[in-house]
């Protein structure tokens, strides 16, 4: 049988990319399965992301992920949304088919449901609060509904976003949505099931920093999860822990969300304990 030389290529499209370590834990992920697989860190600007999605074609790429400021402006590019990418209005992942047909998707909500599920938790029936009302917040709402959440409470210094969110769960999942306003010293809605972090408070270098609000009113019952992956244990997470809250960091929802993608390019299983020792690794934690 003859070598092949030729890597097969996945990557992300970004302004600014140079920071995202999402290539660390894909090319660990490749490695590990024995693929011929490469992860290439790209910086796209607005005015050149019409080219480079015509170079995914091109190229014959297998894929590639659309951080910031693309994930909204790819989806005229694609042929199919899935169900999520469709009601959040944005896509971090495209798969390019056999057929050259290219299909969004959105795994930033996945991954968070998945590392949920993986720490022993379950979002049927649930009482969710979420704080943030971001591109993050936004995956995540829509995917907590649509896994069986019952109520999501958005909670947003700007009302308006956080009513914009919560009409977009209201309109498109049968979960139950409201919004609140953020105040100074912001108290836990009382019946609160799971709490997200879903702002990027308390992310490297500003890790000295944690939402700004009432901890006494998180209670012991409550699972406290935060999007914030460096430090993977936040400022935020302590102080539920010391409430007596299960803490579940970002750490394992990056790494899911990887092996989401991983798996959509390759169709392999994804190995996720590489991929998360590859992320603490990076981190140095």
């Amino acid at each position: 049988m003859e070598k092949n030389y030729r890597a097969e290529l996945t990557g992300v499209f970004g302004d600014p990319v140079d920071g995202n370590p999402t290539g660390v834990m894909e090319e660990a992920a490749f490695a590990a399965k024995g693929l011929n697989y490469r992860y290439i860190t790209m910086k796209v600007t607005k005015d050149d992301f019409t080219d480079a999605m015509k170079a995914v074609r091109a190229l014959h790429m297998k894929g590639v992920n659309l951080t910031m400021p693309h994930k909204i402006n790819v989806i005229p590019f694609l042929n199919k949304l899935s169900e999520a990418a469709r009601i959040i209005g944005a896509v971090n992942t495209v798969l390019v088919k056999e057929d050259g047909t290219l299909f969004g998707e959105n795994t930033d909500g996945k991954g968070f449901v998945q590392a949920l599920q993986n720490a022993g938790e379950t979002l049927d029936s649930k009482n969710v609060t979420i704080l943030g009302a971001g591109g993050a917040a936004k995956a995540i709402a829509v995917e907590c509904a649509l896994a069986g959440a019952a109520t999501i409470t958005i909670i947003n210094r700007t009302l308006a976003r956080a009513e914009e969110l919560a009409k977009v769960v209201n309109d498109s999942t049968s979960a139950k949505a409201s919004a609140l306003a953020w105040e100074p010293n912001q108290s836990v809605p009382e019946g609160t099931d799971i709490l997200i972090n879903a702002t990027s408070i308390g992310l490297a270098p500003q890790s000295g920093q944690k939402p700004d609000i009432n901890y006494q009113t998180i209670t012991s019952g409550m699972v406290v999860t935060d999007v914030v992956f460096n430090p993977a244990d936040t400022l935020f997470l302590q102080e539920a822990a010391k409430q007596g809250a299960k803490p579940v960091n970002g750490l394992g929802m990056l790494a899911c969300q990887g092996a989401l993608n991983f798996t959509l390019w390759t169709g392999v299983e994804a190995p996720l304990d590489v991929m998360e020792n590859q992320l603490r690794e990076e981190f140095g934690l």
